[in-house]
């Protein structure tokens, strides 16, 4: 196997990425990988916003892995920044690899030298392999999370 790349996502990476969002029973059920036009408009978003970052992981050329990074300034916590971690996906071939570790790893990096004093992220209840995966590189499960549908 080549070496990995961990880089800024570009539009041109979208099928990819998408397909790594469908390819789960959650993802199945909300994600489209046949119609980009959604996706393309949110990139458009995410691209001209600096405090987005979406990042792949790519190895001999094919993207293998992804997920996206968020700084969010606030006033809780003395005013503290935080970063967000969502839409980590691994490509099933390349799972137990270590590669979300090294994403992982490259976003908590990041958030230390955009100045964050906190990482955060959410996980679906019944991803229990990825709330291990995540306990293993140091995260707590300190929150219950909600969400409301628009």
């Amino acid at each position: 196997m080549g070496d990995l790349e961990i880089r800024a996502a570009a539009v041109d990476d979208l099928p990819a990425i998408v397909a790594m969002l469908a390819d789960d029973p959650l993802g199945a059920q909300r994600e489209s990988p046949d119609d980009l036009t959604p996706y393309r408009a949110a990139w458009e978003r995410l691209d001209a916003d600096p405090n987005q970052h979406v990042v792949v992981g790519v190895r001999d050329g094919r993207v293998i892995g992804t997920l996206q990074l968020t700084i969010i300034p606030g006033l809780s916590h003395k005013g503290a920044t935080r970063a967000l971690i969502e839409a980590v996906r691994i490509h099933a071939d390349e799972r137990g690899s270590g590669l979300g570790g090294r994403l992982i790893e490259w976003a908590v990096d990041t958030s230390r030298q955009l100045g964050c004093q906190m990482v955060q992220l959410t996980s679906d209840k019944s991803r229990t392999d990825a709330h291990r995966f995540y306990a293993r590189l140091g995260f707590a499960a300190t929150h219950e999370g909600f969400k409301l549908k628009l």
